[in-house]
């Protein structure tokens, strides 16, 4: 089920503007809007089946997140980081996954262990099959929910903020069979080290995960160019 078959016939205004916050952030996310593609705010407004105010209050929240660049007199796009950004930011990236996963290891509850457990395998078996839409939705849930079982708040915001900017890349860039059979084996190692409540091994293990994530986005960020802007689908968001 994509994004907007999720979000038709929501209809409680409370929830609407969260909604389009939502869904316009995971078109960014997943990269149907690319870096440096611009904001067509007619073609979303009719996608998403709202006016401009709410489309507009997004944009700025997303802006503020770091995810789009607003453009004086020129609507907005999506931000395109330099590679000293980019490494700068798995930098940060890797010491906040770093904490998480000693303090994890100290507050894990054995349903929360289950859980990641039975997420991992479901990301082996997608990765096994070849869906890889599959294997990085599962990938990204397995270092969400690391983060989230830390049981730290603030950590966890600023984690959702800085992996945010990198997240289309870090989830979705192409692998060479080493990096495939590495990511297989630093997940199924972070499992364990979770089971054992290692605190300090996990935390170096997920700093040196992300450390070997840099040649992947990188490449993914260096390669990317400018589509046109998302627009076309006729699925939307209720805005009654």
């Amino acid at each position: 089920m994509n994004t907007f078959d999720r979000y038709q016939g929501i209809v409680r205004k409370t929830l609407h503007h969260e909604i389009v916050v939502d869904a316009l952030r995971e078109l960014i996310l997943e990269g149907e809007l690319e870096p440096r593609s611009r904001i067509n705010e007619v073609a979303l407004c009719e996608r998403f089946g709202i006016s401009r105010t709410p489309l507009r209050e997004a944009i700025k929240l997303l802006a503020a997140e770091g995810l789009l660049e607003l453009m004086p007199n020129r609507g907005a796009r999506v931000v395109a980081l330099s590679p000293t950004e980019i490494s700068d930011i798995l930098q940060v990236i890797g010491a906040l996954e770093g904490a998480a996963g000693e303090l994890s290891c100290a507050r894990i509850t054995d349903a929360e262990l289950a859980a990641i457990e039975t997420t991992n395998e479901a990301m082996v078996a997608a990765w096994q099959a070849g869906d890889y839409p599959g294997y990085f939705s599962r990938n990204r849930e397995i270092h969400e929910a690391i983060m989230a079982a830390a049981g730290n708040a603030i950590l966890q915001a600023t984690y959702r903020s800085l992996s945010g900017r990198v997240q289309r890349a870090r989830f979705s860039a192409q692998k060479t069979e080493q990096q495939w059979a590495r990511a297989i084996d630093d997940h199924n190692l972070m499992i364990l080290l979770l089971r054992r409540r290692d605190g300090a091994a996990l935390a170096q293990l997920m700093r040196d995960h992300i450390k070997s994530k840099w040649p992947v986005i990188s490449a993914a960020y260096s390669e990317s160019k400018p589509t046109k802007p998302a627009g076309q689908k006729q699925k939307q968001l209720s805005e009654e």
